[in-house]
């Protein structure tokens, strides 16, 4: 029984030791030899697609007036380092899409936009990974039909992380650097300024249709250099730009990608095969 010193309680001294070592570092992991998971498991991906002028650049013609809207599961997220899983039962045309990802902090409908950004808890990277064979069907006539269920939605297909940059660390979400490598190769190099739909516009749209809560998130779009746009059968358009590396064909096992938005760090994942 305690005698009076509180820290002669097994149970209270074990607390104020681990208080002791947050507040002075000790017991501290380094984080190259700590492996993350994925900052949060969100209730419900909401997706603007088609939200940079080069991504539509690259693929067949584009005449949407909104954001495009689709949903993503939160069954397919995994975190930094953790395993993209390229299953030919679903997909022989995997591909990458670099993405910010918006994380609600506070609910809300019908969110001016003027007033977007105090719903937001603050930011991540997500790797929108898409099965592109199942995404698009082409017609006769040159124009695709899209099948945003199943392009979008399998297994380890959101990556998400390295971590949540909170909403006041980030003065301008609308002016960050974009960038994706696949085995070292620079792939898309872009900037959230080039968004045809801005952050406070797709709160302000998503918002209209269902009550964003804590624990939603809002991926924001690709831009151009995605394999998509290298890829005829597909109607992709070869991109014509200079400073990044266009795609010799899809992700395939053995494949490293890194997705990176300036000031949240850098989202890195390797593409397996599936297990039979």
């Amino acid at each position: 029984m305690p005698d009076g010193n509180p820290y002669r309680d097994d149970r209270r001294l074990e607390r104020h030791d681990a208080a002791y070592r947050g507040r002075n570092g000790a017991g501290r992991v380094p984080l190259a030899t700590a492996r993350l998971k994925a900052p949060l498991e969100p209730l419900l991906i909401l997706c603007s697609g088609e939200n940079y002028w080069d991504h539509r650049d690259e693929k067949p013609e584009v005449t949407r007036k909104d954001p495009e809207f689709f949903l993503k599961t939160g069954l397919g997220v995994v975190g930094p380092e953790e395993n993209i899983v390229r299953d030919e039962r679903v997909t022989r045309k995997l591909d990458y899409e670099t993405e910010l990802l918006i994380v609600i902090g506070k609910p809300g409908r019908h969110i001016p936009r003027d007033r977007a950004l105090e719903h937001l808890f603050g930011y991540s990277v997500m790797n929108d990974v898409t099965a592109r064979d199942r995404q698009v069907t082409l017609r006769p006539n040159g124009s695709s039909v899209a099948n945003l269920g199943p392009g979008k939605n399998f297994d380890t297909c959101a990556p998400i992380g390295p971590c949540i940059v909170t909403r006041d660390e980030i003065a301008d979400p609308q002016n960050l650097e974009l960038k994706t490598w696949v085995n070292g190769e620079l792939r898309q190099n872009n900037s959230t300024a080039r968004m045809i739909w801005d952050c406070t516009q797709l709160v302000e749209f998503f918002s209209t249709f269902i009550t964003l809560r804590p624990g939603v998130v809002i991926s924001t779009g690709t831009p151009g250099g995605t394999a998509w746009g290298t890829d005829p059968e597909l109607g992709g358009k070869k991109p014509m730009r200079k400073d990044v590396v266009a795609p010799r064909g899809y992700l395939q096992a053995g494949d490293e990608v890194v997705c990176e938005i300036e000031h949240i760090g850098r989202l890195r994942n390797r593409v397996v095969a599936a297990q039979s």
